[in-house]
């Protein structure tokens, strides 16, 4: 099984915090690194430091952290202009250069803040050098204490070196996921544009023939009705076979456009989990052809996929959420496929009967023989929601999700009195995240 990737980061790198969950975790990920303060922190609260020295000191750091949160976070989520970032970033290293100059070495590692800083902010062709240029005036400052041997010195320079480019590393890589996100946006609208069009090509071709030989009959019709009345009922006949014909055609190929799939559905689920902040972790049997299932069963559980990932969505609660697609073989010699989703979240429903949602899941595995199984996950906490298809037969007549029935003789020539249920056009848009009792 494979996860989707960057879906494991529930603070989405490479986006702005889209919720409040994610703007919490960018900010306990940045202020992780005041943990190295504690050094400059525990040595203005030792005893002996004058009064005068722990005013600076504490002015000092104020201003330093002031300084860290605003470059950090004017990057994260706004658009910077040059001046203010290198405003920033100047002043981090003129506190780094007078508090460790004048106070005392603990503050060394001040540098190492101003070394990530500029990793982050400036572009790669000025951190280059700006990272061992921070790096060469802590050493040099370091080196003015006597008491910091060259073991203790390089404690500092390499950390300040270290993670400066590692920071470099990390920013490439959100660049990169950023623009792999933005690809695949293009790719799915470029897709979708496609079918378009090509859906525009098959009508096109489809009806164009049947409307002109509908137009030319129709005004034949017209002109023998006051004398051939006869030759008349007959052309209306033929424009009765031709647009029943017609309607059997476009019903045909919209069939094949609207009818869901399951590579198609997973496309949809992984979004809506990955916005949620939920992680996915999907079969790659789901992605590909399996062999000896039918449209309509395939159909079938690409609506079961829907269904449990909107549950997940609206009532879970859940932090993971897995998609399995496996083979089992009954008692009586019958092969079945399972499509099974699991997630670590409130569990099971709390009322005793399914709700619309699996009632009318039920509804729609019975016609092609398949069956739905819900109940606790096998880790003791979730929910684990099983759908069933038999292999290796088609789905009866009328079920639910088929194709409708395209033999002329079943055409009546008109609309329908009610809309036919194919399902909505992709792509779906799932329900935003919430956290009541789960009630499908």
């Amino acid at each position: 099984m494979t996860s989707e990737p960057g879906v494991e980061n529930p603070m989405m790198m490479g986006q702005a915090a889209r919720t409040r969950r994610q703007a919490l975790g960018k900010t306990a990920w940045i202020a992780v690194w005041l943990l190295y303060l504690a050094g400059p922190v525990g040595r203005m609260l030792e005893p002996g430091i004058s009064l005068a020295e722990r005013i600076w000191g504490s002015l000092g750091l104020t201003l330093f952290v002031l300084a860290y949160f605003l470059l950090i976070f004017r990057h994260l989520w706004r658009k910077t202009t040059p001046l203010p970032t290198y405003g920033l970033l100047a002043v981090m290293l003129a506190l780094s250069v007078t508090l460790s100059w004048i106070l005392d070495a603990s503050w060394l590692v001040l540098f190492i803040f101003t070394s990530v800083g500029s990793a982050v902010v400036l572009p790669w062709q000025q951190s280059r050098w700006s990272i061992p240029l921070i790096t060469a005036v802590l050493l040099t400052i370091g080196a003015s204490y006597p008491q910091i041997h060259g073991y203790y010195l390089f404690s500092y320079g390499l950390p300040a070196l270290g993670s400066g480019f590692m920071m470099v590393g990390v920013q490439y890589l959100i660049r990169t996921t950023t623009e792999l996100r933005a690809a695949r946006q293009e790719v799915a609208r470029l897709a979708a544009n496609d079918e378009r069009l090509r859906l525009a090509r098959d009508l096109h071709d489809l009806l164009g023939h049947s409307l002109s030989l509908i137009t030319l009959k129709s005004e034949l019709a017209g002109r023998m009705l006051p004398d051939r009345p006869e030759d008349a009922a007959r052309q209306v006949a033929d424009i009765e076979q031709v647009s029943r014909q017609a309607l059997v055609d476009v019903r045909e190929a919209v069939t094949g456009y609207r009818r869901p799939r399951l590579a198609v559905e997973l496309a949809g689920a992984r979004a809506a989990l990955r916005t949620a902040g939920i992680t996915v972790t999907a079969d790659p049997a789901l992605e590909g052809e399996y062999r000896g299932l039918a449209a309509d069963e395939e159909g079938v559980l690409a609506w079961a996929l829907r269904e449990a990932v909107t549950n997940v969505l609206r009532h879970s609660g859940a932090h993971r959420c897995e998609l399995l697609l496996s083979e089992e073989w009954e008692a009586d010699e019958r092969r079945f496929l399972c499509l099974t989703v699991l997630d670590d979240g409130a569990g099971p429903p709390r009322a005793q009967h399914d709700g619309n949602g699996l009632s009318g899941l039920r509804e729609r595995l019975g016609p092609v023989g398949g069956r739905l199984e819900t109940g606790p996950a096998p880790r003791g906490r979730g929910f684990a929601l099983r759908a069933y298809v038999p292999l290796g037969a088609a789905a009866p007549p009328g079920a639910p999700g088929s194709a409708p029935d395209s033999s002329p003789e079943s055409v009546t020539g008109r609309a329908p009195d009610g809309p036919v249920e194919h399902g909505p056009p992709f792509p779906v848009a799932y329900p935003a995240p919430r956290h009541p009792t789960r009630t499908a």
